[in-house]
């Protein structure tokens, strides 16, 4: 645990607070500029949320902002720092990397504030940021040696073989992973992702994405299903070009979203789109270890085109008797059969699930795009559920969600 701030530090971090809400979103665009003239730390970062359409500059200017409104009572950022510290765990962020961030953040916020940026602001801030990034490098240090002990477990990048592809939908593509040196797998926790380095011909090298895990946990492999997106550099070579036998690298399993070990109340998953691959892995893994645990799984989708796994959920629900599904179809084709492919048309909405699951009394997991969330989680949460019960991921900043 690293010394506690000094209360001038604090008094002055928080004086801050006006000039960040006003130019936190220039100061991170500028510190990312400055950091990404080094060609090895810009290949850490996933760039396509990065530039001037980018989420990640301003998901962490809410970061900031929040840990300055905050920085006397950092209980409140606990979640975030544990999100934060998963996060880095999966690109292999190091303690080494750090002094980078601290060597761009320092002058760009200068390069923004000019004279507001006095020696006293400029010390206080560096002062903060070390206090932060030691809770980080102490929590990710735990996190790599928990992987590296486990049975399977690794640190670092980890050559798997593509076993095999299975088209799920229109949009929709499932890859089976193998480890090449033929070594078991560090069981992962139903709901966790794990970080892919893709190394694409014309692209940057090195470039990271992540998949959540779609497999049952405590298999010998490793199964994702990747969504095509109309632009994804990532996704589309996927598709295209992943054919069995391709070797691709990949970290350890690593995210604060999974499924509790053992849950303690009745749970509500609830996925739009792409967002049903934790949800079938936490299935799959109620399904082995907690058949009779009352849980209501709800996915929605745009038709039966883009509806993956249909099948393989209905097989779950026949198979344990706690499970019920329910899909919706936003926009259903004329073959899509109302009772058979699909159970209810439209969107999912917080009173929807408020009516017909237990969403009041259980532990509610959520993952989608971000309209879908903010839809969802909001409306749980002005309903009266428990923030510390709904549980939510989704492909992007998490931090953008929060803030939103």
């Amino acid at each position: 645990m690293p010394a506690p701030l000094s209360a001038q530090t604090i008094a002055t971090v928080k004086a801050t607070v006006p000039a960040l809400a006003e130019h936190g979103l220039a100061i991170t665009r500028r510190m990312y500029q400055r950091m990404f003239q080094d060609p090895a730390i810009a290949a850490l970062f996933n760039q396509s949320h990065h530039g001037d359409a980018g989420s990640q500059p301003r998901a962490l200017a809410d970061a900031i902002l929040a840990y300055a409104q905050n920085i006397d009572r950092l209980e409140v950022l606990a979640p975030a720092v544990e999100r934060i510290a998963q996060k880095h765990a999966g690109l292999n962020i190091l303690p080494e990397h750090y002094p980078a961030v601290a060597n761009a953040l320092l002058p760009a916020i200068s390069d923004v504030l000019g004279d507001a940026a006095t020696a006293e602001v400029l010390g206080a801030w560096g002062e903060a940021y070390w206090f932060l990034a030691e809770l980080l490098i102490g929590r990710e240090a735990q996190i790599y040696r928990a992987m590296a002990e486990a049975r399977g477990g690794w640190n670092g990048w980890r050559p798997f073989v593509v076993e095999r592809v299975e088209r799920e939908s229109a949009v929709i593509t499932s890859f089976t992973l193998r480890p090449q040196d033929g070594g078991p797998v560090l069981r992962h926790r139903a709901g966790q992702y794990l970080t892919f380095r893709l190394d694409i011909p014309g692209q940057v090298p090195g470039l990271k994405r992540n998949y959540s895990i779609s497999s049952v946990p405590g298999g010998e492999t490793y199964r994702i299903s990747v969504k095509r997106e109309p632009h994804g550099v990532a996704s589309g070579w996927l598709h295209d070009h992943a054919a069995p036998g391709t070797v691709l690298q990949v970290a350890p399993p690593a995210g604060d979203f999974f499924l509790a070990e053992r849950p303690a109340r009745p749970v509500v998953l609830v996925s739009g789109g792409v967002g049903l691959t934790p949800m079938v892995s936490m299935l799959e893994e109620i399904a082995a270890r907690h058949p009779d645990l009352p849980v209501h799984y709800v996915h929605g989708t745009q038709d039966g085109a883009t509806h993956a796994m249909g099948a393989r959920v209905r097989a779950l629900a026949a198979a344990a008797p706690g499970i019920t599904a329910t899909t919706f179809y936003q926009c259903p084709r004329p073959e899509d059969l109302e009772g058979a492919d699909y159970d209810v048309a439209g969107l999912i909405t917080p009173e929807w699930l408020l009516r017909h699951t237990p969403a009041a009394e259980a532990d509610v997991y959520l993952c989608g795009p971000v309209p879908f969330l903010r839809s969802l989680v909001g409306g749980l949460a002005a309903a009266g559920v428990p923030a510390g019960r709904i549980h939510h991921e989704f492909f992007g900043p998490a931090d953008a969600l929060l803030a939103a």
